[in-house]
């Protein structure tokens, strides 16, 4: 493999197996990313043309209506509601930015397509799936971990306000969603292996073995340094592998079940040696610091009466069955006492990019109680252990 040394900064030639790559490293909010892209696919003339995105988000960008087919009930049953949720705000930290700068998010990836198209090249969704990332971050993420990431997240919401057009540039030097996480990512190592050596991995392999004798690669430049590492390793990379998600880990398993076996202990502990009066004790306060910190997430959610409700009723019987969690019975609810409409799914782009809209939309706010109602119940259930412990002493 050889690299060009006269190469445009942004763009790097590389000879593979007897195929040529042009690698584009872009900024996702940038004007000069959008054209440069656009240029050189229209004078390459390539065979193929790889995008960093996902077979979903290169289904997203081609389908504008994606919005008004989607089952907010389906996703809570399924229990992706929160992977949801990350997706918005990522949306939203990028829709920000562009509109601030006048730009559409990830202009440089719809003209890249578009370009294709017009060239006859085949395109190549090279990226992992958003789901698959986000999944293997939480994976590797304890109780508190999570927590604080989801905060940090939802804070982000004011940091494209303050980004100037100069700062672009040096965004470039980030993938989007780095950009989000800048304040959790040092903390975290976890973000920095799966969010950009494991998809740097993964967009090499599928530049390198795509098919055609030139290619065109479209990706944030941050992730150009590690591909151009492994694009020159003669090994394949096992993209199965990178899309496994690892299973919980068994920390995460025992306490899922010893939990709620601790607590139904302590209820009998408290009967047997402190009597009734203690046992009865301890039930309130499991009750009522479950039942409490739910509704007081769902509130925080601006949930509807009943789900505020619910949340208070199902979080003490929730928390006892590993299998069930306060947050999906309040979506549930959410979503059936104000049921999202037509204009909700379809307002879903702009609203997501103030944090009014977000709990002014029916069907972002039914991910917020989600969201909040469960940390609400998990928060309960760090509160009544002690209190019920020091019962017993």
């Amino acid at each position: 493999m050889s690299e060009n040394p006269m190469d445009h900064n942004d763009i790097h030639i590389l000879d593979r197996d007897g195929k040529q790559i042009i690698l584009i490293g872009t900024a996702h909010v940038s004007r000069h990313s959008a054209q440069l892209v656009l240029d050189t696919i229209e004078s390459e003339q390539p065979d193929t043309v790889c995008v960093e995105l996902c077979g979903n988000r290169l289904a997203a960008i081609r389908d504008k209506d994606r919005w008004q087919n989607m089952d907010i009930v389906k996703i809570i049953k399924e229990k992706k509601a929160l992977m949801l949720f990350m997706n918005l705000l990522l949306a939203s930290f990028q829709k920000k930015i562009a509109d601030k700068f006048g730009i559409k998010p990830g202009q440089e990836m719809i003209n890249a397509i578009a370009a294709a198209e017009k060239a006859g090249a085949a395109i190549v969704p090279a990226d992992r799936e958003i789901q698959t990332t986000l999944s293997r971050i939480w994976r590797g993420m304890g109780f508190w971990e999570k927590t604080k990431l989801i905060f940090a997240m939802v804070l982000s919401f004011g940091q494209s306000e303050e980004i100037e057009e100069t700062d672009i540039e040096k965004m470039k030097h980030q993938d989007i969603l780095q950009s989000l996480l800048s304040e959790v990512k040092e903390d975290h190592p976890i973000i920095g292996k799966v969010l950009i050596n494991e998809r740097d991995q993964f967009l090499a392999e599928n530049i390198r073995s795509a098919q055609g004798d030139k290619i065109v690669a479209v990706v944030g430049a941050a992730h150009v340094p590690g591909i151009l590492e492994y694009i020159n390793q003669d090994t394949p990379i096992d993209l199965a592998a990178l899309k496994t998600l690892p299973p919980a880990g068994k920390v995460g398993k025992i306490l899922k079940w010893l939990i709620p076996g601790l607590i139904v202990m302590l209820f009998i502990a408290g009967f047997l040696m402190e009597g009734k009066g203690a046992g009865t004790d301890m039930i309130w306060i499991w009750v009522l610091a479950n039942g409490i910190f739910a509704g007081i997430g769902a509130l925080i959610a601006l949930a509807h009466p009943y789900t505020i409700l619910s949340s208070f009723v199902a979080a003490p019987i929730t928390s006892l069955n590993p299998m069930i969690a306060a947050g999906w019975v309040a979506g549930l609810v959410e979503a059936f006492a104000r049921k999202p409409k037509v204009r909700d799914l379809e307002a879903i782009p702009q609203d997501i990019t103030s944090v009014k809209g977000f709990w002014r939309n029916n069907v972002t706010r039914i991910l917020l109680v989600v969201v909040f109602t469960n940390l609400g119940s998990s928060i309960g259930t760090m509160t009544a252990l002690p209190l019920m412990i020091k019962l017993l002493s």
